[in-house]
């Protein structure tokens, strides 16, 4: 796992894509692309004010063993966002203080983990953007054996995710939009949001959404 490049030469969203992102919603992006990429409803911020946008950087670990997420934070490019499944075994803290200090030192975007972490209240004070399950004390273990993944394809919940995928996640969760729709996904987000900003208007004069659809 010592050469940088071997997994993280992929295509990712471009930087006006990730920058026209950044401040639209988790729900928002998942609704206007036509309902997909929505994560497990379980993963959620340790924060609630947390919020990531970045490419993902997918990464298959083994259950209960954290290897392949210190092979991620190896391979990993600046502003990636791991996305990481661990096999179904989700009561263990796979990541903690000191993984998230070494993201942070290699400029990394967040983790999203299928899965719990650990010391929870020191992430959230250093204000790395962890979306999990929850958190757990257990321990993990480091099996040399088990034959993981990085940026290959994902089954998470019933999204696959690919790496270079863009992640979106906030307070409502994490949604996942494949590379090559981010760009569609992106102005159909706007579109959406400027109509419903009209629509509050509308609301705000005290009729209903019964009379303005006419259901």
């Amino acid at each position: 796992m010592s050469d940088r490049n071997s997994h993280s030469d992929f295509a990712r969203p471009t930087a006006d894509q990730l920058a026209a992102a950044a401040s639209i919603s988790a729900s928002t992006i998942h609704e206007a692309a036509g309902k997909i990429g929505a994560l497990p409803a379980a993963i959620k911020p340790l924060d609630p004010a947390m919020r990531v946008c970045g490419p993902a950087f997918t990464v298959k670990g083994a259950p209960g063993d954290n290897l392949w997420l210190h092979y991620a934070l190896d391979q990993a490019r600046p502003g990636d966002v791991l996305v990481v499944d661990v096999g179904g075994l989700y009561d263990a803290g796979y990541w903690g203080e000191m993984m998230t200090v070494s993201a942070q030192a290699r400029g990394l975007g967040g983790l999203v983990i299928n899965g719990c972490v650990r010391d929870g209240r020191e992430m959230i004070g250093l204000r790395f953007q962890v979306f999990a399950r929850g958190t757990c004390m257990r321990g993990t273990e480091k099996d040399r054996n088990f034959k993981g993944a990085l940026a290959q394809p994902l089954p998470l919940g019933d999204v696959l995710v690919q790496a270079g995928d863009l992640v979106i996640g906030d307070g409502d969760g994490v949604v996942v939009i494949p590379r090559e729709q981010v760009g569609d996904a992106i102005a159909a987000s706007n579109a959406r949001d400027a109509r419903e900003a009209e629509m509050m208007d509308v609301l705000r004069t005290g009729k209903t959404t019964v009379e303005i659809y006419g259901w």
